[in-house]
Parts: structure tokens; C-alpha cells; sequence
């Protein structure tokens, strides 16, 4: 049995948590911030859901984005390029970043 299996049921709890308790945190800033900042009306907790899945559409997504798959990405094809590398071209390279993030 993989690990995942052994951790569904507690990753589905988290999201159905996630799903019912982070529209009540933009329910109670929006109910806290807005009205008296801009003289918006309050809204209830099905108003806030509507809020945060659309500003989850248009500014975040639901998924963990392309910015972690680029870092990986990148982080593997340094990897790579490290790897193929002989000895002397590797300690040419540590002695050059080794310069770089040099603090004074």
C-alpha cells in the first residue's frame, strides 16, 4: 500500500475544510475591511464563496501553477549539466558561485 492511500482520506478532509473555511475568512475581512473603507454592503457566507472562487479563476488557479514545474524544471536540467560535467570543470564552478554569493 503506497503512501497516498494511507494519507487520502486525511487530504480530502483538508480540502472539504479548505472548501468551508476559507470562504468564512473572506466573509469576515470583506464583513471587517470593506464597508466602512469603500461603503460596500456586507455579505454572507455563499457571497464570500462566489469571491473566492472567482478570484481564484482569475488570479490563482486552483493548481499548484506553472511557476513550481519551471523551478523543477530548472533545477533538473542544472543537475544535469552539473553531472556531466568532469572534476575541473566542477570545482571551477563551486570556486565561481562560491565569488558570487560571497558576503562582504
Amino acid at each position: 500500500m503506497n503512501k497516498f492511500r494511507k494519507k487520502k482520506p486525511l487530504f480530502f478532509l483538508l480540502i472539504l475544510a479548505m472548501v468551508f473555511v476559507l470562504p468564512v475568512v473572506v466573509m469576515l475581512l470583506w464583513n471587517a475591511i470593506l464597508p466602512d473603507a469603500i461603503g460596500v454592503n456586507t455579505i454572507n457566507y455563499w457571497e464570500a464563496l462566489g469571491i473566492f472562487i472567482l478570484s481564484k479563476i482569475l488570479f490563482g488557479g486552483f493548481g499548484p501553477g506553472r511557476r513550481s514545474h519551471k523551478m523543477n524544471h530548472r533545477k533538473a536540467k542544472m543537475k544535469e549539466r552539473f553531472m556531466e560535467m568532469d572534476e575541473e570543470e566542477k570545482s571551477a564552478f563551486k570556486e565561481e558561485w562560491k565569488k558570487r554569493c560571497k558576503r562582504d
